[in-house]
């Protein structure tokens, strides 16, 4: 009899677990949901939350995420929230990820180039795009390169989205033996150090200043130096230390000055990347390197044999910075003026502006500021570049 009530009382549970269970798929099954959507269309590498592409909806979203728009195409987006029933609910909507950006072309109204040169004009213009690794470039008009003289092109790009951008310009074929250098203007830095009082004013050296005297610095008021550590022989190449970089980082700690770094890079993907940075703090792992570590990258003569897009580029630099960030170090980016308003897209870390000019309208944050490479201090025999550090 025991026996028989036990089993009884086991079905009983049984029997209610399965109802409850069957309630409970049938609520989910049966939940209200309301939703409507904004646009679903998103630009590629665009950063949106889930959230972003709703426009109402009758609960909360759990997982806000930020979702994957890293390649071209429609996506099936699926999210869980909580509706006004108090019941969760999975949802789903498909979003297109799209590219609307033109590819760039980088050229003035006029381009010149010497007689004689070896190679094409689609080589040495910068053609890039955002998306596109290789997008199509191609020049319209004809032109003889060794032939001096003014030809009236235009230049065209288009990517994979059928995306496009012409530019007019006239190349200029010259002879380089009937061109003059201009002398440009002689910044000193006892000028500069009487402008910018409110801040500190330093320089950034490597072997090209040869043997520097940082005593001489230390006088002069320099109030920080950022050295070239060095960089690789080309992309792929093998690493190369600045032959001055020992002694211009023993002078000046020997007197001081604080120090910073930089290292020419010809990263092209992230790997390489990564290891430019494993090698910089190889280098200067026995200093004391205040400032931290500087990304230069600047082959854009070459940009084109590259096969990288913008965004590949903007990749590597990150990862870069991301590995000297991960070994404590500060770290920054290092570009000029135009190219960080149309290439780089650097929000995670500082930025090192160059600009030659007395007064920078770039309108991005920047930590320091090389304002000349035309500079003069005692201490140092040749040109030498100028720099303001913001704090």
């Amino acid at each position: 009899m025991n026996k028989k009530r036990v089993l009884i009382v086991l079905l009983s549970i049984l029997l209610i677990l399965i109802i409850g269970v069957s309630i409970h798929f049938y609520r989910i099954k049966h939940a209200r949901v309301d939703i409507t959507y904004n646009d679903l269309v998103v630009e590629v590498y665009e950063k949106r939350h889930v959230s972003s592409f709703i426009k109402s909806i009758n609960g909360k979203i759990i997982d806000d995420y930020i979702i994957d728009s890293d390649s071209l195409g429609k996506k099936n987006i699926s999210f869980q929230y909580i509706n006004t029933d108090n019941i969760k609910v999975t949802s789903f909507f498909d979003i297109k990820v799209v590219d609307k950006t033109a590819p760039l072309i980088w050229i003035s109204d006029t381009y010149s180039l010497g007689v004689g040169s070896k190679r094409s004009l689609t080589d040495l213009i910068l053609c890039g795009d955002n998306y596109d690794k290789k997008p199509k470039c191609y020049i319209e008009g004809d032109y003889d390169l060794n032939k001096i003289g003014k030809y009236d092109l235009v230049i065209h790009a288009s990517d994979s989205s059928k995306n496009k951008t012409s530019k007019s310009f006239t190349l200029n074929v010259y002879d380089p033996k009937n061109v003059k250098s201009k002398e440009r203007e002689t910044v000193y830095f006892s000028d500069v150090l009487g402008k910018y009082k409110n801040n500190k004013v330093g320089l950034d050296l490597s072997k090209w200043q040869g043997n520097v005297d940082f005593s001489k610095l230390s006088q002069a008021g320099v109030s920080f130096v950022i050295l070239r550590v060095g960089s690789t022989r080309g992309n792929g190449g093998e690493y190369v230390l600045d032959e001055m970089f020992k002694k211009n980082i023993s002078e000046a700690l020997k007197y001081k000055i604080p120090v910073g770094v930089y290292f020419y890079s010809y990263a092209s993907n992230i790997k390489e990347a990564r290891n430019d940075a494993r090698w910089v703090i190889k280098q200067i792992k026995d200093y004391k390197v205040k400032l931290g570590v500087s990304f230069d990258w600047e082959d854009w003569s070459y940009f084109n044999s590259y096969n990288i897009s913008f965004h590949d580029l903007n990749e590597i630099s990150n990862a870069f910075m991301d590995e000297i960030s991960k070994a404590k170090y500060k770290t920054m980016l290092y570009s000029s003026k135009n190219y960080l308003e149309l290439i780089w897209n650097n929000k995670k870390y500082d930025t090192w502006l160059a600009h030659y000019t007395d007064k920078t309208n770039y309108l991005g944050k920047y930590k320091y500021w090389q304002i000349c490479d035309t500079g003069r201090v005692d201490g140092i025999n040749r040109n030498v570049d100028i720099d303001i550090m913001y704090e």
